[in-house]
């Protein structure tokens, strides 16, 4: 087996690496003047199960070639199989048409992957499951969950917590998540005029004195999880904790939750945090490399995955 990084999450892949107690293959990603990018395996890989670590984070047009070239380099160096680990991946919010001649981009960027030459791909929280069908190859989504689960169980009492769901959207993770810890569910009903901009119309569900955990897939702006907290906190909770596998965290959103009713948010280190991620003090980062790394170890073993959801 060989785990290859590219640039987007080099600490993250390093952290597989150690779970996986191996050394990541050496490569060199680099780009030419005009900023074309060059990728060179300096490690024998003919004949190996690789995976290929690589979010489609920002800048994401720029990680989304590097994971398309270091997968072709890989197949034209007679890698056996080839695996691309795509922790976040991007593009998914773009997995319907929302208005007339408009892309279904994540489709696009599946077809891209797949005739690159991946044999399979592994990612964490897709933003709409359904995106797996979009892949003619096998395709395992991984769910934060269970990291969550557990941070949650630690620092909460289990009987005052209420799950809650920012939009109707989401009612499905946050039900899950419920379920784990034994914990009611509430839901955000919100209008959304436009990307980016939503208005909490009303909440679903008795949430005074309780410590509300907001869980969801993806933010971005950070607007919509900072209205729902101060629309729980306009409904008497104790306190707002949000739980978010990937951590965008675009524009002024760090500022924006900084200034926020919320307590704590929590994001997965699945897309590498920057400075003022890290020095943000309400913002904390979990990884999912262990997760990440057993996932891994089970599919170059040929074992079951799906154990892993449990």
């Amino acid at each position: 087996m060989k785990l290859v990084a590219g640039n987007s999450n080099k600490a993250l892949a390093q952290a597989i690496a150690s779970y996986l107690d191996t050394e990541l293959t050496r490569c060199s990603v680099r780009r030419f003047a005009d900023q074309e990018i060059f990728v060179e395996i300096q490690e024998n890989v003919r004949g190996e199960d690789v995976f290929v670590v690589q979010p489609t984070s920002y800048p994401a047009n720029d990680h989304l070639m590097e994971l398309l070239i270091l997968i072709d380099a890989l197949r034209r160096s007679s890698a056996k199989r080839i695996t691309a680990v795509v922790p976040y991946f991007g593009y998914a919010r773009q997995d319907r048409r929302s208005s007339g001649r408009t892309p279904i981009s994540a489709k696009l960027v599946a077809n891209l992957i797949t005739n690159a030459g991946a044999d399979r791909i592994l990612t964490i929280d897709l933003h709409a499951g359904q995106i797996q069908g979009f892949f003619d190859i096998p395709a395992d989504n991984l769910f934060a969950a269970p990291v969550f689960n557990r941070d949650i169980i630690e620092r909460y009492q289990s009987d005052n917590v209420m799950v809650v769901s920012p939009d109707t959207g989401g009612v499905v993770r946050a039900r899950a998540l419920a379920k784990r810890i034994g914990a009611p569910l509430s839901i955000v009903d919100k209008r959304r005029d436009k990307a980016g901009e939503s208005e909490v119309m009303n909440i679903i569900g008795d949430v005074g004195g309780k410590d509300c955990i907001l869980i969801d897939d993806i933010i971005d702006s950070g607007g919509t999880l900072c209205n729902a907290a101060d629309a729980l906190m306009k409904e008497n909770a104790k306190s707002v904790t949000a739980y978010i596998t990937h951590g965008v965290l675009s524009g002024g959103a760090v500022a924006r939750i900084t200034s926020s009713s919320l307590k704590e948010l929590v994001i997965t280190d699945s897309i590498e945090p920057n400075e003022a991620v890290k020095n943000a003090t309400n913002i904390r980062v979990i990884s999912v490399s262990n997760l990440i790394g057993e996932a891994i170890s089970r599919t170059a073993n040929e074992l079951s995955v799906s154990s892993l959801f449990d």
